[in-house]
């Protein structure tokens, strides 16, 4: 998982979680090369955690034997997460810097232990779910046979993650606006979605058809703001300044600050939240409003755009259905990267499940929104 940096896998003192009596437990007793630690640890995901404790032993790993490595013993494994995994513990491959405790990576040992001849580790991942074997993991390099013409490198902009720069994102040839000016990416294998800002995904969903919720408070915000915000946007009002100056948020670019002072002092806390949402709206608009006028799209079409966008919504639960029968017509996806452009067709981006008349579709597209102050992240 190169989105955590701790390895873990189920202690036998794991008693009282049914996850645990589900899978391969490790018996420090058993080992002659274990050694005692005890130091108390929990990791978080995001969806699952687990909690146990710290212990020191050698790994064994393909053809390798990585000598010293501190891992967590899980004696707790609550929720369903874990419970229907078909694996017993997780590889943290992200760096030192998010490692719980401190602990150092067993990729971080495997390169200074000599055990590999490069400092390179690759995935490949088998999307034939009929083929027994899944994917392949290297250490050390990279298989050619899964792999035409060279890769593409590009820095890695902040450790902890495998952040990345990511230029702009494309449907069907056209630039959706959003990440022009370049955008934040982390490259995470333990997340089976592309996870974006809602603004994109939004647009993106409504342009492969995936179904979606209807937000009242944008359509409210279209219906009342909407000529208002393209009037200020065509006179180049500052676009971050917008939704403060018509009263949707407060301040320039930051949501909820007094709000949620206030929600605390006074209870107003619903009045917070459907605020808070309000504002959310008005910078989705202003957004949309930018890319369409790029396009030299007229006003009644750009309001009447921004408004079916408005019921085209990521679904909260995280996945949104598309039609599969007419997956042949869905536009491309591009991101690019390095300076190239990577072309996602929609039997690439949408996930199906089953065959024939029984065969469902859901779009590979989730949402993710990064609480400001921090950029967007993909």
């Amino acid at each position: 998982d190169t989105g955590s940096s701790n390895l873990w896998v189920p202690s036998a003192k794991c008693y009282f979680s049914i996850a645990c009596l589900l899978h391969t437990k490790y018996k420090s007793g058993r080992s002659s090369t274990y050694h005692k630690n005890g130091k108390p640890a929990a990791i978080h995901y995001g969806t699952g955690a687990i909690a146990g404790y710290f212990s020191e032993d050698h790994v064994e790993l393909g053809d390798f034997v990585v000598k010293g490595q501190e891992f967590i013993e899980a004696t707790k494994e609550p929720g369903v997460t874990f419970l229907v995994a078909k694996f017993d513990g997780i590889l943290g491959l992200g760096f030192k810097e998010i490692s719980v405790g401190g602990a150092v990576p067993l990729w971080y040992n495997m390169v200074e232990q000599g055990l590999v001849k490069e400092a390179v580790f690759s995935f490949w991942l088998n999307r034939k779910s009929e083929d027994g074997e899944g994917g392949e993991i290297v250490f050390g390099g990279v298989d050619p046979s899964h792999h035409k013409g060279d890769h593409v490198y590009v820095p890695v902009t902040q450790k902890g993650y495998w952040q990345f720069d990511m230029g702009d994102v494309l449907v069907g040839g056209q630039s959706t606006g959003f990440c022009e000016g370049g955008c934040a990416a982390i490259a995470d294998s333990g997340t089976s979605l592309i996870a974006g800002p809602t603004t994109v995904i939004t647009e993106i969903n409504h342009k492969i058809g995936a179904a979606g919720v209807v937000s009242q408070e944008c359509k409210a915000v279209v219906q009342q703001y909407g000529q208002q915000i393209l009037d200020m946007l065509i006179a180049q009002t500052q676009p971050m300044k917008i939704c403060s100056q018509i009263g949707l948020c407060t301040f320039d670019g930051t949501r909820g600050v007094s709000m949620g002072i206030e929600s605390v002092v006074n209870g107003n806390v619903d009045k917070s939240v459907a605020s808070d949402a309000m504002c959310s709206a008005c910078e989705m608009a202003v957004v949309w409003m930018q890319n369409q006028i790029k396009h030299n799209k007229t006003q009644d079409l750009i309001l009447n755009y921004i408004n079916q966008l408005c019921e085209r919504l990521p679904s909260p639960m995280g996945e949104s259905a598309v039609d599969c029968s007419v997956l042949s017509t869905m536009p491309s996806i591009s991101f690019t990267i390095g300076g190239k452009q990577f072309d996602l067709t929609a039997e690439q981006y949408v996930l199906k499940v089953g065959e024939g008349p029984a065969a469902q579709c859901i779009s590979g597209f989730t949402a993710l929104d990064i609480p400001p102050p921090r950029p967007p992240l993909w």
